[in-house]
């Protein structure tokens, strides 16, 4: 095995005999074992635009790993709402790209470095990296995240990106202005992220106020929120009628007109100006997603009415190194395992239909984890 990743050493003869799709190491290509394939099937994405842009590709190529790298036969990918910003052009790739970045499944290739970091062939594991609507993606060994046992790998994919987003929205994107037992607004419990991130802040000894459309109050009740705020159901979208109560004044009522020390806000357009508004004096928005549209500019003198703080963070800077990232994903399955953190795995479709997975993220319908089966 080893050899296969010495091509500096190799005499010239040698290397020219080594030819066709492989794994590199300085420039060099070496031969692929025979039982990975060449090509794959893949969801990609050419231009810019709704769900039916993702593509699928039956003959894309198996990318090539260099040292340090891993390649995983992906067994699930999940399905996330910063994949259709990715897809929309919301958040602008270089085309064309395999869409996705979170999932899980069984190292099928290793290299030395990632050996000597304790990644095995045949190990199973999550990550998230670009390009996970996919059969194989190609992982540094500082992002695979290994799955205890005890743990299904569909729920492990599930926890990669709506799981880490959860666990670093609460216990450190609103930078310690809250303390256990003040309040915390979280909105759309009843979809994926939220609903990891109400159990995590309840788990953490904050009171919870949650907002909720109709149609997932049955499952926001098994969150353990102290408060829920039920709302109208909008008609094929994502989110709730957030018009059809009058929020901020349910949160003063709740709050005995204190208001929270933090808001945790995925929703975006429909929901900038209730989240401020339902602030503690010296509370933080914290703004993460854009379900209902993306927030607008606003002068920073709308927050001087409570001395307010806000914040627009992204996973990537809550896993600054390995060392973050296994904090948090120890935390999480350690969570899962002792029964603290109880996770929804709505459904998954099969690769082959990836369009009919965002159409279904992106119509609300979803009240758990959505997945592609890459099996």
């Amino acid at each position: 095995m080893l050899s296969r990743f010495t091509a500096t050493s190799l005499r010239p003869m040698a290397r020219g005999l080594l030819s066709g799709r492989g794994m590199k190491l300085t420039g060099v290509q070496l031969a692929r074992p025979f039982s990975t394939p060449t090509t794959q099937r893949a969801a990609v994405v050419h231009v810019a635009g709704d769900a039916d842009q993702l593509k699928i590709e039956t003959a894309w190529p198996v990318p090539e790993i260099v040292d340090g790298q891993v390649l995983v036969r992906n067994e699930f990918a999940g399905i996330n709402f910063i994949d259709t910003y990715h897809r929309k052009g919301l958040y602008p790739r270089d085309f064309p790209f395999i869409g996705g970045q979170e999932g899980g499944g069984v190292v099928a290739e290793t290299t030395p470095q990632a050996e000597a970091a304790g990644i095995k062939k045949g190990d199973r594991v999550t990550y998230s990296v670009f390009g996970s609507y996919a059969e194989y993606t190609a992982v540094p060994a500082g992002k695979i995240l290994p799955v205890p046992d005890g743990v299904g790998i569909d729920v492990a994919t599930s926890c990669v990106v709506q799981g880490m987003t959860a666990h670093y929205l609460t216990t450190d994107a609103h930078a310690g202005l809250i303390k256990p037992g003040e309040w915390m607004l979280i909105h759309g419990v009843g979809g994926g992220t939220c609903q990891w991130a109400a159990q995590m802040a309840k788990a953490r000894g904050y009171k919870v106020i949650g907002t909720v459309s109709k149609g997932k109050e049955s499952v926001a009740k098994q969150l353990g929120c102290d408060e829920l705020i039920v709302l109208d159901e909008v008609a094929g979208a994502s989110y709730e009628d957030y018009e059809s109560v009058d929020v901020v004044k349910r949160v003063m009522e709740i709050t005995d007109g204190v208001g929270c020390k933090a808001v945790i806000d995925g929703i975006g357009l429909s929901t900038v100006d209730i989240s401020i508004d339902s602030l503690a004096r010296r509370g933080i928005f914290v703004s993460f997603g854009n379900a209902s549209g993306a927030v607008p500019a606003f002068p920073v003198l709308r927050l001087i009415a409570k001395s307010a703080f806000v914040t627009r963070p992204k996973l990537l800077d809550y896993t600054v190194d390995r060392a973050e990232l296994l904090s948090r994903s120890d935390e999480i399955f350690g969570w899962l395992k002792d029964g603290t953190l109880k996770v929804a795995v709505d459904t998954s479709f099969p690769l082959d239909d990836a369009p009919e997975g965002h159409k279904y993220l992106e119509s609300g319908a979803s009240k758990g984890k959505v997945l592609y089966d890459c099996k």
